[in-house]
This record gives C-alpha cells, sequence and structure tokens, in this order.
C-alpha cells in the first residue's frame, strides 16, 4: 500500500518528496502547483467509447464519500484522504486502488494511470489539487464552490481551456429538470421582464459567529493534519474544523454562501444570464476575522443584458426570510427547511420549492394551471457525473463545466467580500478588483503555506 508513511521518516520522506517534484516554495506561492508534468502544456487524453475512464478520488469520506461511489461504473485506480478512517467505506468499496493520503504523491506517482480526477475536500484544497491535476493533463470533477477565492475561480477555468481538459463542478441541480423549465418559461416570457431574485437557506447548521478555540487537544491517530490543513495557515488541530464544521471557517471554507449559493443561485444565473454583478453589499450578524456570521442578507446588483433589465439578487442565509410574495394565495408558505426561491417579474411570480430549483411552480396555482407551457427547447441531461464523463470521451462539454461554474462562482464568493467588510462593494469584473474598498481586495485572492 502506498502513501502510508511511518512516524520515523514521514517529515523527511515529505521534504525529499516536494523536492524531487518541484512542489516547492516558489511554486505554491505563485498558487501554480507544479511538477515533473507541467514542464510542457499537456492536454486532457479522450478516452475511447469503449474503455473505462481511469478515475483518481481526493476525500473519500463525507461527500466524497458520494462522489468516489458515483465512478463504480469506471475504473477506481487511487484514492486519497488524510485520514483513513473517514475513507474506510470507500477503500472497501474499491479494494484494488491505491490508496494515498498526499495527492501530490498519487497523482505524481501514478500520472501514467489516472485519466481524471474527483476532488471532494474542504473549500481550500479545491483549487490546488484541481489545478495540480488540470496541468497534468487529467480531467476534474470539483465540488462546488469551485474555488475558495475569486481569482481561483478565474484562474482555474482558464487553466482548463489551456490544457484541454473536460470538467464539471459538483452542482447537480444544473442537470436537473427545473433548470430547464424555467429558463423556458422565462424566455417565452411566463412572468414578464424578471427585476429581483429572493434565495434563502437554513444553513448554516455547524456554528458561526464564533472565535478560535484556545484549548489543543490530541490530534486523532488516523489524521495527517498538516495535510489536511494543505496551504491554509498554520493552526493547532481541533475538533471545531474537521470533520463536517470547518465550513464556517474563513481559512478552510467560504461560510453558507460556499455550501448553498452555488446550488441555489445557479438557475436564475443561468436562466437569465446573469453574468458578474456591479455591485453587493451584506446585513450581518456580528462580524470576526474567524467565522462566517450566523446570518446574513447579501444583496447583489447586476445590470441590463441586452434586452433584458437589471435584476436585484437577494440572498438570506441563517433562516432570514424574504416578505410574503403578493401572488402566494392565503394559507400557503413559502418553502422552509434548506430554502426557496422567488423569481419576480412584472406580470408574475415563480417559485421553486428548494435552493436546486428542482420544482418550479408559477404562483398562485390558479395562474400556474392556465400556463400554456412552451415546447421543451433545451437539451435534457443524461445525469450531472455521465455529462462529465461523456466529456471526458469526447462528447459535448459537461453543463457545469468550468467556464460556467467559475463565472458562478465568482459571482456567489463576491458575497462574501462584502460580509467581510461590512462595507458596499462596487465590483469591476474585468480587472477583478473592488473599486471602492481597497481593503476589499484583500479576500479576492490569498497567500498560501508550503506543506
Amino acid at each position: 500500500m502506498k502513501g502510508v508513511p511511518t512516524m520515523e521518516n514521514a517529515t523527511l520522506g515529505r521534504r525529499n518528496f516536494l523536492k524531487a517534484s518541484g512542489l516547492g516554495a516558489a511554486a505554491l506561492a505563485a498558487s501554480i502547483p507544479r511538477s515533473r508534468a507541467a514542464e510542457k502544456v499537456r492536454t486532457g487524453r479522450i478516452v475511447a467509447k469503449d474503455e473505462k475512464l481511469r478515475v483518481a478520488c481526493v476525500g473519500c469520506g463525507g461527500k466524497g464519500s458520494g462522489d468516489a461511489g458515483a465512478m463504480g461504473g469506471e475504473h477506481v485506480v487511487a484514492l486519497c484522504d488524510v485520514d483513513y478512517d473517514k475513507g474506510a467505506k470507500i477503500f472497501n468499496k474499491y479494494p484494488e486502488a491505491e490508496r494515498f493520503k498526499d495527492y501530490r504523491q498519487m497523482l505524481i506517482e501514478m500520472d501514467d494511470q489516472i485519466d481524471a480526477v474527483t476532488v471532494s475536500t474542504p473549500d481550500h484544497m479545491h483549487f490546488p489539487i484541481s489545478m495540480m491535476a488540470i496541468q497534468m493533463g487529467k480531467h476534474v470533477f470539483c465540488q462546488k464552490p469551485l474555488t475558495h477565492t475569486i481569482w481561483e475561480a478565474r484562474a482555474i477555468a482558464e487553466a482548463a481551456r489551456k490544457h484541454k481538459v473536460a470538467t464539471q463542478m459538483g452542482i447537480q441541480g444544473h442537470s436537473a429538470e427545473g433548470i430547464r423549465l424555467l429558463k423556458e418559461w422565462l424566455d417565452v416570457g411566463a412572468i414578464g421582464d424578471v427585476h429581483e431574485v429572493h434565495y434563502w437557506t437554513n444553513r448554516p447548521i455547524w456554528p458561526q459567529g464564533i472565535e478560535r478555540p484556545t484549548d489543543t487537544p490530541s490530534i486523532p491517530d488516523t489524521l495527517d493534519w498538516n495535510l489536511w490543513l494543505g496551504v491554509a495557515p498554520e493552526r493547532p488541530y481541533h475538533p471545531a474544523y474537521c470533520p463536517f464544521k470547518w465550513r464556517g471557517w474563513w481559512d478552510f471554507g467560504c461560510g453558507a454562501l460556499g455550501d448553498i449559493g452555488c446550488h441555489a443561485m445557479d438557475a436564475a444565473f443561468y436562466a437569465l444570464e446573469l453574468g458578474s454583478p456591479t455591485s453587493v453589499v451584506a446585513e450581518t450578524s456580528a462580524v470576526n476575522n474567524e467565522t462566517a456570521p450566523s446570518w446574513s442578507i447579501v444583496t447583489y446588483q447586476f445590470p441590463a443584458r441586452g434586452n433584458k433589465p437589471p435584476v436585484k439578487v437577494v440572498w438570506r442565509d441563517g433562516n432570514k426570510m424574504p416578505d410574503r410574495p403578493k401572488d402566494l394565495e392565503e394559507g400557503r408558505k413559502l418553502p422552509g427547511g434548506i430554502g426557496g426561491q422567488l423569481i419576480v417579474g412584472d406580470k408574475g411570480t415563480i417559485m421553486a420549492n428548494d435552493v436546486y430549483c428542482n420544482s418550479v411552480r408559477i404562483i398562485p396555482e390558479s395562474k400556474m394551471k392556465a400556463f400554456e407551457r412552451p415546447e421543451k427547447t433545451i437539451p435534457r441531461s443524461v445525469g450531472h457525473v455521465k455529462e462529465w464523463i461523456d466529456a471526458c470521451r469526447g462528447g459535448d462539454p459537461a453543463g457545469a463545466n468550468f467556464d460556467y461554474s467559475g463565472k458562478l462562482t465568482e459571482m456567489v464568493l463576491l458575497g462574501n467580500l462584502a460580509v467581510r467588510t461590512g462595507k458596499y462593494i462596487e465590483w469591476d469584473a474585468e480587472r477583478m478588483v473592488c473599486t471602492n474598498v481597497p481593503e476589499a481586495n484583500q479576500y479576492v485572492r490569498k497567500p498560501y503555506r508550503v506543506f
């Protein structure tokens, strides 16, 4: 079994490995993970239709269990997790796969045996893992949010184009029926011109608005804490960070926006062709430098796009709810639980009963029943994962490929600039800069720890 150093040789082994592979301080400081394979532009291998995709999975517990499990029809050749206990279920599912704790070692040692990589880690590691894989000519499926920062989202989309790899971000709603119905209905003017979109969610369902713990419990024997931290700043281990609770900590996650924003905002972003907002402002509970707030209300302003009018988009988390829409029948409630969304036009309102836009209805129900549904003109998906696998075999790009999902992620993460500064943000998307609050730009891009 590979990738399991002993305590005695772990430090020396990692140092020699990094030196040999070129993954040193200069590379990470430039945020461009490099290897011997990155000396020239490598492009993705087109896998034959009668051949199984050779997949390596990074992150095998939690959401990674589902992502790795979905690769069962292909050839899973390698599995990587910083905690073998958390990955045990998937390790048992694919007993022939090589096992690693360090994704860099896996990619370099098994370079010629890997066609594609799934990335299902905490947010702060999405970029370094995905970028290294892309630079080595590997197709990539990465969980949402695509990256931890806006700059990373732009950089990784550019890299995917350069290396001609098939990509997909894990926003399964993008391959579902609801998003297609929404666009088809809006395109025929079902509710007229759309001027407002509202989202709400019960996230966070983990601690936020808290300070860093001061005690230093022992690191679990099965966890490589240095590898879990990865490019994040050094800090002592604490169960307040992992597993699962990392989402609320700025060094590791992106708060409620990072958890649900790419899911919830996807449908309207696609259907209304929103692109980049010109401004964003946030109202929140108390903010600190460690964690996202316990609740926030974030308002984006999007300019006119062709014949489409300007749109105001409002995001609410922490169980904050929008005003009851005038079109909603008496006795009918707004969706609760994980959340919902409203698309408000000058001739009516569409309500989605969840944040994924799986079920869309014009309200009131009497108006929905009277609506003459248009012809279905948008091609239907073969499935979110299969779209990506087909793209790896030379088919059409997957719907949530990094060109699309990179822009969506940029927009979602822009909300955190307003959350973290507490100020009105004017955004120049072309230059990727906040023009009126210089201190906000420190969150557009970040430094990286060499580990």
